[in-house]
């Protein structure tokens, strides 16, 4: 395939403004640390990020944030960063919250070839009731909230055009 770089920014060349990319590992384990340093490095904003978490201030997708980067992401758990909960409630990053399971399937059918799948996941929560806000404004009220597809299951797209960016360790 002829698809080894020699360098960290090289790999990450293709990422443009606008670009959809998933990041690997699992909290701060795993991350591709060296990539999204050199990411942070390009001119690549506005970027929508499928990632377990939102890394720390100054850790994982941490630096990208700060540097207001992020248009959107998608995510298991965002619990420890307060840049994150800043932009997130000032209306600054659109915010989709999803099971760990289901956003690790979403990037399995993606990479498969499957255009989208069901789950019953969320089931009697906010999500099946009409989701949880996707964005704030600056008023502090929530707007964007994916609209509820039934009370038994959500049909779940993968991202399209996604670049992915793991680490190799």
């Amino acid at each position: 395939m002829g698809k080894t770089v020699a360098t960290a920014q090289e790999a990450v060349a293709d990422i443009v403004a606008g670009s959809t990319i998933a990041v690997g590992g699992f909290g701060l384990c795993g991350i591709p640390s060296v990539l999204l340093e050199a990411l942070l490095r390009s001119d690549a904003d506005v970027l929508e990020v499928f990632s377990n978490n939102a890394g720390v201030e100054d850790a994982g997708l941490g630096p990208l944030l700060a540097a207001g980067r992020l248009r959107r992401i998608v995510a298991s758990y965002v619990g420890e960063n307060r840049e994150f909960a800043r932009q997130f409630l000032s209306g600054e990053l659109e915010v989709e919250l999803t099971p760990q399971g289901t956003l690790a399937e979403r990037m399995r059918a993606g990479g498969s070839g499957v255009p989208a799948f069901f789950t019953a996941t969320g089931v009697g929560t906010q999500v099946a009731d009409g989701g949880l806000p996707w964005r704030y404004g600056a008023d502090g009220r929530g707007r964007g909230a994916r609209r509820a597809r039934g009370a038994a299951t959500r049909r779940h797209p993968h991202p399209r055009g996604c670049l992915c960016i793991v680490s190799s360790c």
